[in-house]
């Protein structure tokens, strides 16, 4: 073997040498080393499928914010009535489904174009967990989780029925001249009106 080969032979096993201390020295410095599935070591694996494609046309129009301090609490004969006591924020949002405007529901004059929009709608309804918290329960035992469940039950039933008794529908259509009215109005160059369609209604038979 010539003193060439030789010298590079030396400097090839030398590069292994060096590579494998400063791997061994970053092992040691991480613990990797002497790590047999630490806790700090995770894996994670998906199997996310898409199942649904929807197109979105409802116009979010309105929304109101609740706090609510709830108790809710078991009615019992013999034994102390489980409670739970709960402060909850919530929202409830007003919309208008685009989807259901059809061409029969747009008029155009000479310089006023008229739109029959759907009724507003209470597209939504729901509790900010992040927001919301237990403040205490009582007497609750094994039934503490049933307990809490039914009393966030009770307080988006609530949320639903304080939006509607509010005037959330009522204020939809206010922000619809205030909002949509002006968009219309740019882009059809014209008057707009917005009018909503009448509901039919059926008189019970005497």
């Amino acid at each position: 073997m010539s003193a060439v080969l030789r010298l590079l032979l030396r400097l090839f096993l030398f590069a292994i040498f060096t590579v494998g201390i400063i791997s061994v020295w970053e092992g040691m410095k991480t613990g990797k080393w002497f790590s047999l599935g630490a806790a700090g070591e995770t894996e994670t694996t998906h199997a996310m499928v898409l199942e649904e494609v929807q197109a979105m046309g409802k116009l979010e129009l309105v929304r109101y914010n609740f706090k609510d301090i709830v108790e809710h609490e078991q009615k019992l004969q013999w034994f102390p009535n489980p409670k739970a006591i709960l402060i909850v924020q919530g929202e409830a949002i007003g919309c208008i489904d685009l989807t259901k405007i059809t061409t029969s529901d747009i008029t155009s004059a000479s310089d006023t174009v008229v739109v029959h929009l759907p009724e507003p709608e209470l597209c939504s309804y729901k509790i900010d967990h992040t927001k919301s918290k237990v403040y205490n329960t009582e007497y609750a035992f094994t039934e503490e989780a049933k307990l809490v469940q039914e009393a966030y039950q009770q307080a988006e039933k609530q949320i639903q029925k304080s939006a509607l008794d509010l005037g959330i529908l009522e204020q939809t259509k206010q922000n619809a001249n205030l909002i949509l009215k002006p968009v219309l109005e740019r882009i059809s160059g014209k008057k707009v009106v917005l009018r909503y369609r009448l509901k039919a209604t059926i008189p019970n038979p005497r």
